[in-house]
């Protein structure tokens, strides 16, 4: 189920993702020790600031500004090689201008204290940020270590363990929390990777055998008819179990990370798949199309090309009786390789959608009732995309069948 290739979306917002180490501009995000940097720098500024006010006010308030002075002229002569004083005048005269040059001095004098304060304070400050940035990084370097172990474990490492010395204290409290978490997740993956291994063992030898008896049987010419339909519809129950069995361990395997990953290029997986359908689709009358362009990828070539076998499969399977087309292209969209497999078919609901991608789920059906599957393409095709860091998309083409498009970042 596809149809034509969607139009070119925006390229994503870029976003940080912790398991890629720090984005290009860590300034730029604030981060818990940069927040508490600017809360210790600017407490300090603020009391810093306070205390320069009152020192201000104490000094102005101890030199009197705008106030007489405490003597008077009576008669004399008086120099100055500082205020302009005049060489003869009358006393009034005279005491007035000494007023204003002692004023104009205690003024010059609270703004060079005020000057040189702030100098002290601005140097002061950005010690104080400093220190401030160096305690908070050794407050929270606990923290550092819980988020290089968070990133192993993105990595499917769940053996790693933060063992947190120090004391007893909240950050303490968290590592050993996490640990315990890291231990109960290890093994629980262990156990499952044990059933998935059990069970591959357990699932497939009783139905290979079946497969084989009833090969033997079917191959016997002298076999009664009513046999032989007995026969290839209890293979074709067997056929179909294999396949929910295969299935199903795939998409327990493929909802883990892709740890070992190799350049694999997206138009030969397309080209593959569409080779093995090729027969199934002439059969039915359908055209497959389409061109495939270079899209290298890091990731797994088993399961990008179970992706594309699976896409292909559904839109050849689920596709009109009649001149029904499937297109297959591949290409580098804004940074991402995709493929897009479009195909006519009956009408899809937009509502209808997501149901696709759920285990077990057909448009309007909800159990294995056809034989066109086992309901779980979609279901590994998301699976796997997520497995590889990418993006599976469905959106109903006009006139009836759908548009897939798997994106994977390159």
């Amino acid at each position: 189920m596809a149809a034509t290739p969607a139009p070119p979306q925006a390229p994503p917002k870029p976003t940080w993702d912790p398991r890629k180490g720090e984005p290009a501009f860590p300034w730029l995000r604030p981060t818990i020790r940069i927040r508490l940097t600017l809360l210790y720098g600017g407490m300090f500024l603020i009391a810093g600031i306070l205390l320069l006010s009152i020192i201000y006010l104490l000094a102005a308030q101890a030199l009197h500004v705008g106030s007489d002075l405490p003597f008077r002229i009576a008669e004399g002569k008086v120099t100055s090689n500082v205020c302009d004083l005049p060489s003869s005048a009358t006393p009034e005269v005279f005491n007035d201008a000494m007023n204003s040059c002692v004023n104009e001095q205690r003024r010059h004098a609270l703004d060079d204290l005020l000057s040189r304060s702030l100098l002290a304070l601005l140097g002061l400050a950005i010690i104080a940020f400093a220190f401030g940035y160096a305690m908070a990084g050794r407050v929270l370097s606990p923290l550092g270590r819980i988020t290089r172990t968070a990133r192993a474990v993105a990595g499917s490492d769940l053996s790693r363990r933060i063992e947190l010395d120090g004391p007893d204290d909240e950050l303490k409290e968290l590592a050993d929390t996490f640990d315990e978490m890291l231990e109960r997740l290890q093994r629980a993956f262990t156990a499952q990777q044990r059933f998935v291994g059990n069970a591959s063992h357990e699932l497939r030898t009783p139905l290979a055998i079946n497969r084989t008896l009833l090969e033997v049987h079917l191959s016997d010419p002298g076999a009664p008819v009513e046999l032989q339909q007995l026969g290839k519809t209890l293979l074709a129950t067997n056929e179909r179990s294999e396949q929910l069995v295969e299935g199903l361990l795939l998409l327990a395997r493929s909802d883990n990370q892709i740890v070992e990953r190799k350049p694999v290029d997206l138009a030969e997986v397309a080209e593959q798949a569409v080779d093995q359908v090729h027969a199934e689709a002439h059969a039915k009358g359908v055209l497959i199309r389409g061109e495939q362009k270079p899209a290298v990828v890091q990731g797994n070539g088993v399961l990008l090309e179970r992706i594309a076998l699976n896409l292909v499969q559904n839109a050849v399977r689920y596709n009109i009786p009649e001149g029904g087309w499937v297109e297959v292209t591949t290409d580098v969209q804004h940074g991402q390789a995709v493929l897009i497999v479009a195909n006519t078919g009956p009408v899809v609901p937009a509502y209808e959608i997501d149901n696709l991608f759920e285990p077990f789920r057909r448009l309007r059906t909800e159990r294995t009732g056809s034989d066109k599957g086992v309901g779980l393409g979609l279901s590994i095709v998301r699976s796997v995309a997520r497995a590889h860091g990418g993006h599976i998309s469905a959106q109903p083409r006009e006139g009836g069948g759908l548009v897939m498009r798997f994106a994977l970042p390159i």
